[in-house]
C-alpha cells in the first residue's frame, strides 16, 4: 500500500464507520446493549484509524482541488463546507458521549448520543461522497 492508496482507504474506513454506526443504532433501538457497545466502540476504532490514515496522507500530499464544473461545484462546496465542520465538531462529541457511556452514565449519554449520532452519521457518510466526488468523478 502506497500514500496515493490512502483516499481509497479513508472512504471505506469511513463506509465501515457508518455501517458500525448504524447497526449500532439498530442495537439499541432492539435493547440488544452489549451488541450496541461493540458497534459503537468498533464505529469509534474506525474513525480513529481513519482520521490518523486522513492525516498521514494530508501531511504528505497536501490538499487535492475539485476539477467539477458547474452546478456539481456548488454541490460539492457545500457538502465539503457542512462536512468540514461538523467533523471538527464531532470529536469532542464523540469523546464526551463515550465517556458518559463507560462511566454508566446513562442518562448524560443518551441526551448527548442523540445529537452525537446523527452528526457522526453524517460526517461518516458525506466522507465517502467526498472523496467519490473528488477521486472519482
Amino acid at each position: 500500500m502506497s500514500i496515493s492508496d490512502l483516499p481509497a482507504l479513508n472512504a471505506s474506513l469511513n463506509a465501515l464507520a457508518s455501517l458500525f454506526l448504524l447497526a449500532g443504532f439498530v442495537f439499541v433501538r432492539q435493547k440488544r446493549v452489549e451488541a450496541h457497545r461493540l458497534c459503537m466502540l468498533a464505529a469509534l476504532a474506525t474513525s480513529v484509524l481513519f482520521l490518523a490514515s486522513y492525516v498521514v496522507y494530508h501531511a504528505n500530499i497536501g490538499s487535492r482541488p475539485f476539477t467539477g464544473t458547474g452546478p456539481i461545484r456548488v454541490v460539492y462546496f457545500a457538502i465539503l463546507i457542512s462536512h468540514v465542520i461538523l467533523a471538527i465538531a464531532i470529536v469532542p462529541l464523540v469523546l464526551i458521549t463515550v465517556s458518559r457511556a463507560l462511566a454508566r452514565r446513562f442518562d448524560q449519554h443518551r441526551r448527548i448520543a442523540r445529537i452525537t449520532w446523527p452528526l457522526w452519521m453524517y460526517v461518516s457518510v458525506t466522507g465517502v461522497l467526498v472523496y467519490l466526488m473528488l477521486y472519482r468523478m
